[in-house]
């Protein structure tokens, strides 16, 4: 493995991270009836490589499960993203 294919994986992990927590951050708020994070930057997080902790919180933490834009967006997001870094990862070994 190469030092780009650690960065990228390095990436993968850390945008997931960030996602998770910010939606579990948006979970706390929303118990506490505090100012919400917008739904457009939980996507953006997701978009960004973030949708597998985007997954994992909204099931672990039981958020935003009755909005169907995330039941089915961040799925897509999921197999979106897996796919763009697996490309990536490919492309990177080739260098």
């Amino acid at each position: 493995m190469n030092t780009l294919q650690l960065i990228l994986i390095g990436l993968f992990i850390v945008m997931n991270f960030i996602s998770y927590s910010t939606m579990a951050s948006d979970k706390r708020r929303a118990a506490k009836n505090q100012r919400r994070i917008p739904e457009k930057k939980l996507f953006l997080l997701a978009a960004c490589g973030g949708a597998i902790g985007s997954q994992i919180a909204m099931n672990r933490k039981r958020h935003k499960t009755k909005h169907l834009s995330f039941r089915l967006g961040i799925p897509l997001l999921i197999l979106f993203s897996v796919g763009v870094y697996g490309y990536l990862l490919v492309l990177a070994q080739k260098l």
